[in-house]
């Protein structure tokens, strides 16, 4: 029986230890290649080649020539709608105009305050008769 444990204790071991091994070490995000110029760098995320050059102690890159082309073809595009959005600008396209009211929103609004002025000159009347009676002074008029 000890054997038996053994051997399945062994055998247990072995197995954990081989997809340790089994497994790779991923390589990094950029791959190198010499070329005959220097050296050539692949990003492998992206895809991105760029070619690079040992100049004084270190590595300089640049965008290969289909990156440059594609790079150059969108600052193109970006420069044109930049054009257009100024010149949209400087013509007064953009510029909302206000939302102004309408007649009949002005008329509602209009009568609104004129049924509050006529109330506060109500109550500036009473007030004023109220200040001219002797016999009242003691009190205030009740408005609520």
């Amino acid at each position: 029986m000890r054997q038996t444990i053994a051997a399945l204790a062994v055998g247990l071991g072995l197995g954990l230890m081989v997809p340790v091994h089994a497994e790779e070490v991923s390589p990094g995000r950029y791959s190198m290649q010499k070329s005959e110029t220097g050296l050539a760098r692949l990003d492998t995320e992206t895809g991105e080649v760029s070619l690079c050059r040992e100049n004084n102690g270190e590595l300089v890159c640049r965008m290969a020539a289909d990156e440059r082309a594609a790079f150059e073809r969108e600052l193109d595009l970006l420069t044109k709608r930049v054009e257009a959005l100024e010149r949209a600008v400087e013509s007064g396209e953009t510029a909302r105009k206000p939302d102004l009211p309408d007649d009949e929103e002005i008329d509602r609004a209009m009568g609104i305050m004129e049924k509050m002025m006529r109330k506060f000159m109500e109550i500036a009347k009473e007030l004023e008769l109220y200040g001219n009676d002797p016999a009242d002074q003691g009190g205030v008029p009740q408005k609520t």
